[in-house]
């Protein structure tokens, strides 16, 4: 077997919360007056929340904001996501990546989730993935979000596996760019695959059976 275990990314790969995520950022920068399209939600791909902020926040034309205003900004953005994502249900899991995660699993190796959302427990839970992974890493127990690789690093350690002996599995560029600054390779799907981002860019998560085999 080429790897020993398998760091996944959350959003765009395991499940697609992206559009919660931008209906949520938009109403906070309608609320702001701040100009915010499709365009600027794809650079908060793999993104923490407050650098995230920081990222619509470069269209703000208003007064400074202080430090407890932006917090605030960002629970409002969060109240409304969370809210949001009590519409999430195990149908939003496709049998595709479940019966991917499950290949992999009878293969022996070990699986973890590499996220930089604080909300990942939440969404496992609500998708019916709750206590599936060995391992979870995410914004509750990071301070540096990707393309830091942090995440992903942290993620090995709680396996207790080599970082050059686990594949992560992204859909950004910066979540490529952290694996790869973790010593780990890399497989691809969706902006992070047509970039080119990957050792592997894929068209299916079906592929990762044959990736890890070698």
């Amino acid at each position: 077997m080429k790897f020993q275990a398998v760091i996944f990314d959350l959003d765009g790969v395991i499940c697609f919360t992206d559009e919660y995520h931008y209906r949520a950022w938009k109403a906070m920068a309608d609320g702001m007056g701040i100009p915010f399209d499709r365009e600027i939600n794809n650079r908060l791909r793999g993104v923490s929340r407050m650098d995230s902020l920081e990222i619509i926040l470069e269209k703000y034309e208003g007064p400074a904001l202080s430090e407890e205003k932006k917090a605030a900004l960002a629970r409002q953005k969060n109240d409304l996501y969370r809210e949001s994502l009590r519409e999430m249900s195990p149908r939003d899991l496709s049998g595709e990546v479940k019966e991917t995660l499950d290949a992999l699993r009878a293969m022996g190796l070990r699986l973890a989730i590499g996220s930089s959302s604080k909300n990942t427990p939440f969404i496992l839970k609500q998708i019916g993935l709750d206590g599936y992974f060995d391992a979870v890493s995410d914004g509750n127990c990071i301070t540096r979000s990707k393309p830091d690789p942090e995440v992903f690093v942290k993620a090995a350690e709680m396996l207790g596996i080599p970082c050059v002996d686990c594949l992560v599995v992204e859909d950004a560029v910066s979540g490529a760019e952290a694996g790869h600054a973790g010593g780990m390779q890399v497989a691809c799907l969706g902006d992070a695959a047509l970039n080119g981002a990957g050792d592997w860019n894929m068209k299916s998560i079906r592929e990762l059976t044959d990736i890890v085999k070698g």
